[in-house]
Order: C-alpha cells, then structure tokens, then sequence
C-alpha cells in the first residue's frame, strides 16, 4: 500500500504495474481517479492494473465509448475524455449520475480538459515522460472545499 502524496519515478511497466497495484489498495467504492499525461504515458496501462487489483482483465481504452463500465470484486467506470468536443457531451451520457454513484469507483483520462465535471474531492494521477522509458508518477488526494 502507498502513502498519499506519493511521487516516483519509474523505469519499466513492471514498476508502474507494481505501482498501480498497490494504488488500488487505498480505493473505495464512490472514489474517482482523475489520469493527467500527454498520449501514450501510460494512463490506461495504469488503469488496466489497477483494475487487476479487482479481478477485472478486459480494461480496453474508453476513447472512442467515451465510458467504459466493468464489474469484478468492484465497479468501475473507466471514462476517456479525449475526444469530448464540448461538455454538454459529457452531460449527455449522464455524467452527473456515473458521479454520484458511491458503489462504483472512476478513472477517469485526460479529465483536466473537462475539470468542472470532476467533484472536488478525488485522487490526481499525473504522468511525465522522463525519457522512452522513464515515467514521473505522481500521485495526490485533493479535498478542495
């Protein structure tokens, strides 16, 4: 299990799998996870693994879906907002109800394009590429009021 906040740098996918993982230990039902990283850092492979975690293993990118919904020992909503061209999209699929929902936990990528859907209160997950195979994994917990 991390501790929060948490900032590493990581060389390979085994430690970011590794990573992961013992993210997925600290997360509850009604937790959202917002993904920040230019494409191809490493967001959904972060995901996928961390999905492991609850006996999902068909995590698959929501680019084109836009959410993606899986079921193991936990719920999750995988969302993707990339190609979201402008919020009332986002309101269209109900985003206001995947939010509320306290029994599932959401992952969302690239929600820094769409931040005023994000609840204040969520975990934050920003990847940087360092070079081809180092990666800055940061994580926080903001409570903002």
């Amino acid at each position: 299990m991390i501790n929060i906040p948490f900032s590493i740098i990581v060389e390979s996918e085994f430690d970011t799998d590794r990573i992961a993982k013992s993210f997925a230990e600290i997360l509850l039902p009604g937790d959202i996870v917002i993904l920040i990283g230019n494409l191809g850092c490493g967001k959904t492979f972060f995901v996928r693994s961390s999905c492991i975690s609850f006996g999902i293993t068909n995590v698959s990118s929501p680019s084109f879906a836009i959410v993606n919904e899986y079921e193991g020992s936990k719920i999750v909503y995988h969302f993707d907002f990339y190609r979201i061209k402008n919020v009332n999209e986002l309101y269209d699929i109900g985003i206001d109800e995947y939010m509320k929902n306290a029994e599932a936990i959401i992952f969302i990528e690239w929600a820094d394009l769409w931040k005023e859907v994000i609840p204040k209160n969520h975990y934050e997950i920003q990847i940087d590429f360092l070079d081809t195979n180092k990666r800055k994994i940061s994580i926080s917990k903001k409570n903002e009021k």
